[in-house]
Parts: C-alpha cells; structure tokens; sequence
C-alpha cells in the first residue's frame, strides 16, 4: 500500500520530466498567450466598457488556448 501511495505521488513530477524542451516551450507560449488575453481583459474592464463585452473579448482571445469559457482562470465575483 505504502508503495501505491509513493508511486500516486511521484506520478505527476514523472510526467513533467517526459516533457521535451519542444513541449515546454509551447506551454509557455500558450502561458503568455493566455495572459495577455486576461491582460486586455482587464483593461476593457477598466476602460468603462460593459463587462459582458469584455468577458466576450475574452472569450474569442481564448478560444482553442484553454480549457472553458474563463480560459482556464476563473475567480469569484
């Protein structure tokens, strides 16, 4: 049992390091990318625009980058 339990939790850190440098750098790519579409969220948001609009905005930037409609943030309002 001790054995399943170390092997559950190592798991992940293995799966990272199969990662080729190829993979990582088109996380990141996608990192960035997912970042600067929150980014022009923000500033739609602070810009006075309808906050429906802007989820919207945010939407179409995500679409085919992450995973659900909040591309992959989604926090409490």
């Amino acid at each position: 049992m001790k054995k399943l339990l170390l092997l559950a939790a190592l798991l992940p850190l293995l799966t990272l390091a199969a990662e080729s440098p190829e993979d990582i750098r088109k996380d990141a790519q996608r990192h960035r990318a997912m970042a600067a579409a929150h980014e022009a969220a923000a500033k739609c948001l602070e810009s006075g625009k309808n906050p429906d609009d802007c989820q919207k905005q945010l939407q179409a930037a995500c679409k085919g980058l992450a995973i659900g409609k909040y591309c992959g943030m989604k926090h409490e309002h």
